[in-house]
């Protein structure tokens, strides 16, 4: 799908803006704060019901604003997708598909293709392991609407069991716990299947594009690493029961530190190149290679699983790279809506619509010198 129209008000920079892109590419134009990458993170929102750059979103709002508000239209060979949304300074915000309320956030995602390159992408590799995590848990939602609500089940079980911890700690209710701990080790199984699913499908795209983007040929392998568990290559029945064994093991120590120890949310992905970790032991050109990688081998899945084009944002990221790796990375992005901010024009190697953003405005040059 493709994004026919887009409306702002209240949100980050704009007071009110309206911006209808055109099919193919797209290059937002504009100095440092102008607004570039708060009219990208307000498509991605649209897209995906959450900030690409993490951001809360009460700090979307507009200072001065009691509430923000995005929508637009998403249009297919087939359907049309309107999405609005309301986003308050406190409270809940309230979202309409097609004038109606979603049961869960994975009715747009999965509708909805659309994958993200961000200067921050380097955060992906180089830091802690929620980074990677949350990676393989937006592709997956992405990919199939059950990985989504599966997810969200597992965080809404792990939320009740902290609730307990915290409140009770050493007194807390041992039926009770037991109840939790037999749904979070269900739930973390479901995740965990999904996450390897995933990585047996990434693992060698990403082994491929690193090499095409430019590296050194050597190995490269992705391995999970769970918390409780070690290392592991399948998700069979007897996970299940694991996660269940190590809940029980650590239930004393969680009720000390008021927190549950284990399961998914601690997991951890481990990128190496030829043996060596990619986090610790590889140089930021490696590091920034595999970031791509990650990137390019999530569009080419979701292309390949839609079976049609995913909408793609490109938030400054051509300034990041040489003239080498940007020819490589746009050689890998056939069709589909592009959508790109800079502040130089002539860093971005695509030809498409130019848009000139400046003083909350974003207009086709060619209208604005009218």
């Amino acid at each position: 799908m493709e994004l026919d129209w887009i409306e702002l008000i209240g949100f980050r920079c704009y007071p009110e803006l309206r911006v209808e892109p055109a099919p193919g590419v797209n290059v937002f134009v504009g100095d440092n704060g102008s607004g570039k990458t708060s009219l990208l993170e307000g498509i991605g929102y649209l897209a995906s019901l959450g900030s690409f750059r993490g951001s809360p979103d009460p700090s979307l709002v507009r200072s001065g604003s009691e509430q923000a508000i995005v929508r637009g239209e998403f249009v297919g060979r087939d359907r049309t997708l309107r999405v609005e949304v309301e986003i308050p300074i406190e409270g809940r915000r309230r979202v309409l598909i097609n004038g109606k309320r979603p049961a869960s956030r994975a009715e747009v995602v999965s509708q909805v293709p659309l994958v993200a390159f961000l200067p921050d992408d380097l955060d992906l590799v180089k830091r802690g392991p929620s980074l990677r995590r949350d990676y393989l848990d937006d592709l997956g939602a992405g990919l199939w609407p059950a990985a989504g609500a599966e997810h969200s089940d597992y965080e809404r079980a792990l939320r009740q069991r902290n609730a307990l911890l915290r409140k009770e700690g050493p007194r807390a209710d041992q039926p009770t716990l037991d109840v939790w701990d037999e749904r979070l080790s269900h739930l973390g199984a479901m995740v965990i299947r999904r996450r390897l699913q995933l990585l047996d499908r990434l693992e060698p795209r990403l082994s491929s594009l690193y090499a095409d983007l430019g590296e050194r040929p050597e190995r490269l392998t992705a391995a999970y690493e769970s918390s409780s568990l070690g290392r592991l290559e399948d998700a069979g029945d007897e996970v299940r029961d694991r996660l269940a064994a190590a809940l029980g093991e650590r239930r004393r120590a969680d009720m000390e530190r008021r927190v549950t120890t284990v399961g998914p949310h601690r997991d951890e992905v481990v990128i190496s190149i030829g043996g060596r970790d990619l986090r610790t032991r590889a140089s930021q050109g490696e590091q920034r290679t595999v970031a791509l990688g990650l990137r390019v081998a999530a569009y080419e899945l979701l292309r390949e699983e839609k079976g049609a084009t995913p909408m793609l944002i490109l938030d400054d990221v051509f300034s990041e790279l040489d003239p080498g790796r940007s020819r490589r990375l746009v050689s890998k992005l056939p069709g589909g809506q592009i959508l790109v901010s800079t502040a130089r024009e002539e860093e971005v190697p695509l030809v498409g619509t130019r848009w000139a953003v400046r003083d909350g405005a974003v207009v086709v040059p060619e209208e604005d010198a009218s």
